[in-house]
Protein backbone atom coordinates (compact mmCIF):
# COMPACT_ATOMS: atom_id res chain seq x y z
CA UNK A 1 0.00 0.00 0.00
CA UNK A 2 2.49 2.44 0.93
CA UNK A 3 5.69 0.90 -1.50
CA UNK A 4 5.39 4.09 -4.02
CA UNK A 5 5.88 6.47 -0.93
CA UNK A 6 8.57 4.15 0.83
CA UNK A 7 10.73 4.47 -3.12
CA UNK A 8 10.27 8.08 -3.12
CA UNK A 9 11.12 8.21 0.60
CA UNK A 10 14.50 6.24 -0.14
CA UNK A 11 15.35 8.14 -3.09
CA UNK A 12 14.92 11.21 -1.26
CA UNK A 13 17.01 10.41 1.65
CA UNK A 14 20.26 9.36 -0.69
CA UNK A 15 19.67 12.09 -2.79
CA UNK A 16 18.81 15.64 -0.60
CA UNK A 17 18.33 17.97 -3.94
CA UNK A 18 15.40 15.70 -4.69
CA UNK A 19 13.59 17.63 -1.56
CA UNK A 20 12.82 20.34 -4.15
CA UNK A 21 10.16 18.42 -5.99
CA UNK A 22 6.77 18.76 -5.41
CA UNK A 23 5.96 15.03 -5.60
CA UNK A 24 8.54 14.23 -3.28
CA UNK A 25 7.41 16.94 -0.94
CA UNK A 26 3.76 15.97 -1.01
CA UNK A 27 4.83 12.17 -0.67
CA UNK A 28 6.82 13.06 2.79
CA UNK A 29 3.90 15.02 3.57
CA UNK A 30 1.47 11.94 3.11
CA UNK A 31 3.89 9.71 5.23
CA UNK A 32 3.72 12.24 8.30
CA UNK A 33 0.11 12.68 7.72
CA UNK A 34 -0.38 8.84 8.02
CA UNK A 35 1.73 9.03 11.15
CA UNK A 36 -0.52 11.41 12.85
CA UNK A 37 -3.35 9.48 11.99
CA UNK A 38 -2.03 5.75 13.36
CA UNK A 39 -1.50 4.48 9.85
CA UNK A 40 2.04 3.87 10.05
CA UNK A 41 4.12 3.80 13.38
CA UNK A 42 8.12 4.51 13.19
CA UNK A 43 8.10 1.25 14.94
CA UNK A 44 5.61 -1.27 15.51
CA UNK A 45 5.29 -5.08 17.16
CA UNK A 46 5.63 -8.73 15.19
CA UNK A 47 5.44 -10.57 18.31
CA UNK A 48 3.55 -9.45 21.28
CA UNK A 49 4.03 -12.28 23.57
CA UNK A 50 8.11 -12.12 22.70
CA UNK A 51 8.06 -8.69 23.29
CA UNK A 52 9.31 -8.64 19.26
CA UNK A 53 9.29 -5.32 17.63
CA UNK A 54 10.86 -3.50 14.18
CA UNK A 55 11.89 0.00 13.59
CA UNK A 56 10.27 1.18 9.94
CA UNK A 57 13.40 3.02 9.19
CA UNK A 58 11.94 4.81 5.86
CA UNK A 59 8.91 6.43 8.15
CA UNK A 60 11.74 7.83 10.52
CA UNK A 61 13.49 8.62 7.27
CA UNK A 62 10.64 10.83 6.08
CA UNK A 63 9.98 12.91 9.43
CA UNK A 64 12.92 13.49 9.16
CA UNK A 65 13.73 14.80 5.83
CA UNK A 66 9.79 16.73 7.09
CA UNK A 67 11.68 19.64 8.66
CA UNK A 68 13.38 20.82 5.56
CA UNK A 69 10.72 20.78 3.67
CA UNK A 70 8.72 22.98 6.47
CA UNK A 71 8.82 27.05 6.22
CA UNK A 72 9.25 28.17 9.56
CA UNK A 73 6.25 30.88 10.47
CA UNK A 74 5.39 32.70 13.70
CA UNK A 75 2.51 30.96 16.01
CA UNK A 76 0.24 32.74 18.59
CA UNK A 77 -2.13 32.31 21.18
CA UNK A 78 -3.34 35.67 22.46
CA UNK A 79 0.28 37.46 24.37
CA UNK A 80 2.01 33.97 23.54
CA UNK A 81 4.37 33.60 20.92
CA UNK A 82 6.51 31.08 19.30
CA UNK A 83 8.48 30.58 16.22
CA UNK A 84 8.49 26.92 14.30
CA UNK A 85 8.03 24.93 10.94
CA UNK A 86 6.01 22.31 13.26
CA UNK A 87 2.43 21.98 13.51
CA UNK A 88 0.90 21.76 16.28
CA UNK A 89 -2.00 18.45 16.79
CA UNK A 90 -5.56 19.72 16.36
CA UNK A 91 -9.25 18.23 16.47
CA UNK A 92 -8.67 16.71 19.54
CA UNK A 93 -12.54 16.36 20.05
CA UNK A 94 -13.21 14.67 16.93
CA UNK A 95 -10.08 12.31 17.70
CA UNK A 96 -11.67 11.59 21.32
CA UNK A 97 -9.11 12.30 23.13
CA UNK A 98 -8.93 14.62 26.23
CA UNK A 99 -6.56 17.09 26.65
CA UNK A 100 -5.95 19.62 29.79
CA UNK A 101 -4.76 23.12 28.92
CA UNK A 102 -1.48 23.47 28.40
CA UNK A 103 -1.03 20.23 26.86
CA UNK A 104 1.19 20.10 23.56
CA UNK A 105 1.58 17.22 21.05
CA UNK A 106 2.84 18.27 17.61
CA UNK A 107 1.60 16.96 14.36
CA UNK A 108 2.84 13.97 13.45
CA UNK A 109 1.98 12.45 16.58
CA UNK A 110 -0.80 9.82 17.29
CA UNK A 111 -2.92 9.81 20.30
CA UNK A 112 -5.49 7.39 20.29
CA UNK A 113 -9.06 7.48 21.19
CA UNK A 114 -9.60 7.58 25.21
CA UNK A 115 -5.72 8.91 25.72
CA UNK A 116 -6.06 11.64 28.56
CA UNK A 117 -3.01 14.44 28.28
CA UNK A 118 -2.43 16.21 31.33
CA UNK A 119 -0.10 19.44 30.58
CA UNK A 120 2.61 17.69 28.75
CA UNK A 121 4.63 17.50 25.57
CA UNK A 122 4.49 14.75 22.86
CA UNK A 123 6.51 15.22 19.78
CA UNK A 124 6.52 13.93 16.10
CA UNK A 125 6.63 10.49 14.86
CA UNK A 126 5.37 9.72 19.32
CA UNK A 127 2.09 6.98 19.22
CA UNK A 128 -0.07 6.72 22.56
CA UNK A 129 -2.41 3.94 22.45
CA UNK A 130 -5.87 4.32 24.41
CA UNK A 131 -6.55 4.26 28.01
CA UNK A 132 -3.32 6.02 28.26
CA UNK A 133 -2.87 9.04 30.81
CA UNK A 134 0.32 11.42 29.88
CA UNK A 135 0.29 13.05 33.42
CA UNK A 136 1.28 17.13 34.00
CA UNK A 137 4.71 17.81 32.81
CA UNK A 138 5.74 14.55 31.63
CA UNK A 139 7.31 14.47 27.91
CA UNK A 140 6.63 11.74 25.55
CA UNK A 141 9.78 12.10 22.94
CA UNK A 142 9.93 11.72 18.95
CA UNK A 143 9.19 8.41 17.75
CA UNK A 144 8.36 6.79 21.02
CA UNK A 145 5.86 4.39 21.68
CA UNK A 146 3.54 4.44 24.21
CA UNK A 147 1.09 1.65 24.90
CA UNK A 148 -2.58 1.01 25.92
CA UNK A 149 -3.67 1.98 29.30
CA UNK A 150 0.10 3.23 30.78
CA UNK A 151 0.57 5.93 32.95
CA UNK A 152 2.93 8.22 33.08
CA UNK A 153 3.04 10.09 35.76
CA UNK A 154 4.12 13.43 36.91
CA UNK A 155 7.34 14.85 35.92
CA UNK A 156 8.52 11.60 33.62
CA UNK A 157 10.61 11.36 30.84
CA UNK A 158 10.13 9.04 27.66
CA UNK A 159 13.15 10.29 25.38
CA UNK A 160 12.80 10.40 21.57
CA UNK A 161 15.09 9.37 18.89
CA UNK A 162 15.16 9.90 15.39
CA UNK A 163 18.52 9.46 14.49
CA UNK A 164 20.37 7.41 13.86
CA UNK A 165 17.16 5.56 11.79
CA UNK A 166 18.45 2.44 12.46
CA UNK A 167 17.91 2.69 16.20
CA UNK A 168 14.93 1.61 17.90
CA UNK A 169 12.72 4.21 19.99
CA UNK A 170 11.89 4.04 23.24
CA UNK A 171 8.96 1.27 23.82
CA UNK A 172 6.68 1.22 26.79
CA UNK A 173 4.21 -1.44 26.50
CA UNK A 174 0.51 -1.89 27.47
CA UNK A 175 -0.24 -1.81 31.21
CA UNK A 176 2.91 -0.27 32.75
CA UNK A 177 3.37 1.91 35.09
CA UNK A 178 5.73 4.24 35.12
CA UNK A 179 6.77 6.39 38.45
CA UNK A 180 6.95 9.94 38.62
CA UNK A 181 10.21 11.55 37.57
CA UNK A 182 11.22 8.39 36.29
CA UNK A 183 13.38 8.82 32.41
CA UNK A 184 13.36 6.28 29.98
CA UNK A 185 15.80 7.19 27.50
CA UNK A 186 18.17 5.57 24.22
CA UNK A 187 15.84 3.16 22.68
CA UNK A 188 14.88 1.60 26.83
CA UNK A 189 12.49 -0.85 26.61
CA UNK A 190 9.77 -1.35 29.50
CA UNK A 191 7.63 -4.79 28.70
CA UNK A 192 3.90 -5.16 29.20
CA UNK A 193 2.18 -4.69 32.58
CA UNK A 194 5.99 -3.87 34.62
CA UNK A 195 6.17 -0.87 37.55
CA UNK A 196 8.63 1.47 37.48
CA UNK A 197 9.22 3.51 40.91
CA UNK A 198 9.59 7.03 41.37
CA UNK A 199 12.98 8.65 39.70
CA UNK A 200 14.00 4.74 37.95
CA UNK A 201 16.43 5.69 34.98
CA UNK A 202 16.50 3.44 32.41
CA UNK A 203 19.17 4.20 29.87
CA UNK A 204 20.24 1.85 27.05
CA UNK A 205 23.41 1.44 29.35
CA UNK A 206 21.50 0.96 32.95
CA UNK A 207 21.86 -2.37 34.58
CA UNK A 208 18.81 -3.39 35.38
CA UNK A 209 19.49 -6.12 37.99
CA UNK A 210 17.20 -8.87 38.97
CA UNK A 211 17.62 -9.25 42.69
CA UNK A 212 14.38 -11.77 43.29
CA UNK A 213 16.57 -14.63 43.06
CA UNK A 214 19.78 -16.54 44.78
CA UNK A 215 22.24 -14.77 41.71
CA UNK A 216 21.69 -11.32 40.28
CA UNK A 217 20.41 -10.94 36.36
CA UNK A 218 21.62 -8.02 34.39
CA UNK A 219 20.14 -6.85 31.44
CA UNK A 220 20.67 -3.60 29.82
CA UNK A 221 18.31 -1.35 28.35
CA UNK A 222 15.72 -4.18 28.96
CA UNK A 223 12.57 -4.61 31.39
CA UNK A 224 11.03 -7.61 31.50
CA UNK A 225 7.22 -8.29 31.47
CA UNK A 226 5.44 -7.64 34.99
CA UNK A 227 8.94 -6.56 36.63
CA UNK A 228 8.33 -4.07 39.72
CA UNK A 229 11.70 -2.02 39.34
CA UNK A 230 12.93 0.40 41.82
CA UNK A 231 16.15 2.84 42.15
CA UNK A 232 19.23 1.33 43.46
CA UNK A 233 23.47 1.52 43.28
CA UNK A 234 26.01 -1.18 42.96
CA UNK A 235 29.57 -0.84 43.89
CA UNK A 236 32.30 -0.09 41.13
CA UNK A 237 36.29 -0.15 41.08
CA UNK A 238 37.49 2.67 39.40
CA UNK A 239 41.46 4.03 39.52
CA UNK A 240 40.89 6.60 41.67
CA UNK A 241 39.01 4.11 44.11
CA UNK A 242 35.57 2.20 44.42
CA UNK A 243 32.68 4.55 44.06
CA UNK A 244 28.40 3.60 44.17
CA UNK A 245 26.61 3.32 40.64
CA UNK A 246 23.56 3.85 39.70
CA UNK A 247 21.32 1.03 38.99
CA UNK A 248 17.66 -0.18 38.49
CA UNK A 249 16.49 -3.29 40.85
CA UNK A 250 13.90 -5.76 40.27
CA UNK A 251 12.27 -6.79 43.27
CA UNK A 252 9.67 -8.35 42.02
CA UNK A 253 6.65 -9.58 39.92
CA UNK A 254 3.61 -7.82 39.30
CA UNK A 255 1.00 -10.46 41.23
CA UNK A 256 -2.12 -11.54 38.89
CA UNK A 257 -4.00 -10.52 41.82
CA UNK A 258 -2.72 -6.48 41.75
CA UNK A 259 -4.88 -4.88 39.05
CA UNK A 260 -3.47 -3.21 36.77
CA UNK A 261 -4.50 0.36 37.37
CA UNK A 262 -3.70 0.37 40.79
CA UNK A 263 -1.49 2.82 42.30
CA UNK A 264 2.38 2.69 42.58
CA UNK A 265 2.32 2.66 46.45
CA UNK A 266 0.22 -0.59 45.88
CA UNK A 267 1.94 -1.88 43.35
CA UNK A 268 5.20 -1.79 45.40
CA UNK A 269 3.60 -2.56 49.10
CA UNK A 270 4.36 -6.32 48.87
CA UNK A 271 7.64 -5.82 48.32
CA UNK A 272 8.19 -3.33 51.48
CA UNK A 273 9.38 -0.61 49.69
CA UNK A 274 7.93 2.82 50.07
CA UNK A 275 8.44 5.58 47.07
Amino acid sequence: MYSELKKIVEQAWEERTLLQQDDVQRAIRAVVEAVDKGELRTAEPVDVEKSLWQVNEWVKKAIILYFPIQPMRKMQAGELEWFDKMELKHGYEELGVRVVPHAVARYGAYIAPGAILMPSYVNIGAYVDTGTMVDTWATVGSCAQIGRHVHLSGGVGIGGVLEPVQAAPVIIEDNCFIGSRSIVVEGAHVCREAVLGSNTVITGSTHIIDVTGPEPVTYKGYVPARSVVVPGSYRKQFPAGEYSVSCALIIGQRKESTDKKTSLNDALRDFGVSI
